[in-house]
């Protein structure tokens, strides 16, 4: 599929070294008989055999899900699993993933269309069709287009810091945050500027994340009761307003510790999360390291 492989590409695959520098080395691998988009022949130097040498395998949508994946890549994507390569599936590529039992025990996602499919076919994979991604143990899922760009994103964020991550999304012009809980199909779509009941109220949160909001709150704000409130954020945002709220108290959070020297306490009363002990709690289960151990990797030095 081509947007998917073309996201990955763009992400990766282009020198951003004036964010950081070195960024990433890049390879495209494929067999000799590879298509892209089911018309683009990739033309690669680099075949299967590579995918053994590298830190991150990345693969992309397949277009074709009715039959098993090729041999050959089932076996390149499991050898490079077993050498301690981080694996990522974007949208169908996740059908890939399976086949080389790596999603096995694991919570995985793919294009919402086909999740009953994955989930039929590979019965020990928990298909969760309701997120954009999901990041386990070093196996990485993302759901349909979009999200898979999302997922990138997400890697460059673990890898390189949020600041790094937000540059990238600002140049791209897209989304620098969604998180990967968040829902993957929204009823209406994702709207951006000021045409959507919420245009007023996301800047004026976003200015008091250090205030203790409540929906109550927002909802005032917003001049609609709480029930209407949480349907329109639904639908602009694809998340409940508290989950929003913490999303982004939490992105905030990395931004302070890349960028200062404050305390964990001072960060806490900033971000709105009130003692250290809740900072901890919520930054390490979004990002998967404690707030002091983030700063010692993406801090300022």
């Amino acid at each position: 599929m081509l947007f998917e492989a073309a996201a990955a590409c763009e992400v990766f695959g282009t020198d951003h070294s004036e964010l950081v520098n070195p960024w990433y080395s890049f390879r495209a691998c494929g067999s000799r008989q590879a298509r892209v988009g089911g018309w683009l022949r990739a033309d690669t130097t680099h075949g299967l055999d590579t995918l053994a040498s590298a830190h991150t395998v990345i693969v992309p949508a397949q277009d074709d899900i009715e039959g098993d994946p090729p041999g050959e890549l089932i076996d390149a994507v499991r050898a490079a699993h077993a050498a301690g390569a981080r694996i990522v599936s974007l949208c169908t590529g996740a059908f890939v993933l399976a086949a080389a039992g790596l999603l096995d025990g694991r919570r995985a996602t793919t294009h919402w269309a086909h999740a009953d499919l994955l989930a039929a076919r590979y019965p020990k994979v928990t298909v969760d069709a309701g997120v954009l991604f999901t990041d386990e143990d070093g196996v990485l899922t993302s759901a349909g287009k979009a999200a898979g760009m999302d997922l990138c994103l997400h890697i460059v964020r673990t890898d390189h810091g949020a600041t790094v991550a937000n540059a990238l999304a600002r140049h791209l012009v897209v989304p620098p945050h969604r998180d990967g809980g968040q829902a993957q199909f929204i009823p209406a779509p994702v709207t951006h500027g000021r045409d959507h009941p919420l245009a007023e109220l996301l800047p004026w949160a976003l200015e008091r994340l250090d205030q203790p909001l409540t929906v109550e709150d927002l909802a005032r704000q917003a001049a609609m009761s709480s029930r209407n409130l949480a349907r329109h954020f639904h639908a602009v945002t694809g998340t409940s307003p508290l989950r929003w709220l913490l999303s982004q108290r939490v992105r905030l959070a990395q931004e302070l510790l890349e960028s200062g020297d404050d305390s964990v306490e001072h960060i806490a009363a900033r971000t709105g999360m009130g003692t250290s002990a809740t900072l901890r709690r919520h930054f390490a289960r979004v990002t998967g390291l404690p707030p002091e151990a983030y700063r010692r990797t993406f801090g300022v030095r």
